[in-house]
């Protein structure tokens, strides 16, 4: 097809597009720590050395909880392609559209979309769910692995010994902590990182899915949706359903 058939539209907005990339950084940063982490007995990482790489994890974490929250307010804020309305497979008349959208699919006719079409949404979603119960998990687990904020000096003050200032205890310190207290303190924190852990293999399956379908799209009925993440344009030769 021509070049000169195609029309470029201007869908994605600089701080869409700036999530995007944050975000992707974090993530795999926090995924690769997080393997190092979990395998620290087999790879013989010291306390010291864990203490180290939980540090990392936590810093790296409160980039992407706040870049997540910029997100979610901008959801609100946004051009129309990153508000929720556009994101959400919710609304009026989306029912219609992803049926359509299913129809167009199997008849080898696929629809042009500039931000995400109605069957990506729902996957979308799902995404969005599990980046906000990783980022609510892992706060509370930064305060009960290394007494970070915004929780780490309630639970200091919850497990430190008689007559030990909270703010001196320090992660694997156990002559510093009353042991009931800290007991109880793990069984409180036991469904938190049992979420955060499920949450961190979901995304290790949902991530490679999501980069193959969008390049799968790309490939299919271009538009340029990956190039899209950085020039904040797409291009096709018809005229897209959402424009």
């Amino acid at each position: 097809m021509s070049d000169q058939n195609l029309k470029s539209y201007k869908v994605w907005d600089l701080p869409t597009r700036l999530f995007h990339g944050i975000n992707l950084l974090s993530i795999l940063v926090l995924l690769a720590v997080g393997l190092v982490i979990f395998n620290a007995g087999a790879l013989g990482v010291s306390r010291e050395g864990k203490i180290l790489l939980k540090t990392i994890h936590v810093i790296t974490g409160y980039v992407f909880a706040v870049n997540l929250v910029l997100r979610l307010v901008w959801g609100f804020f946004g051009n129309r392609y990153a508000r929720f309305s556009a994101l959400l497979p919710a609304g009026k008349g989306y029912g219609a559209e992803l049926k359509a959208f299913l129809a167009a699919e199997k008849a080898g006719k696929p629809q042009y979309y500039l931000g995400h079409n109605p069957l990506a949404r729902i996957g979308l979603t799902f995404l969005i769910i599990i980046l906000i119960s990783q980022a609510s998990t892992g706060l509370v687990l930064a305060g009960t692995d290394i007494y970070y904020p915004p929780f780490g000096g309630w639970i200091a003050e919850w497990v430190a010994a008689s007559g030990v200032d909270p703010s001196t205890l320090v992660p694997y310190a156990k002559e510093l902590v009353d042991e009931t207290a800290f007991n109880e303190m793990r069984a409180f924190r036991s469904p938190y990182i049992e979420l955060h852990v499920y949450g961190f293999y979901t995304l290790l399956v949902l991530i490679p899915i999501h980069v193959f379908a969008a390049i799968t799209v790309d490939r299919k009925i271009g538009g340029g949706l990956i190039s899209a993440l950085f020039t904040g344009k797409k291009v096709y030769p018809d005229e897209p359903e959402d424009k």
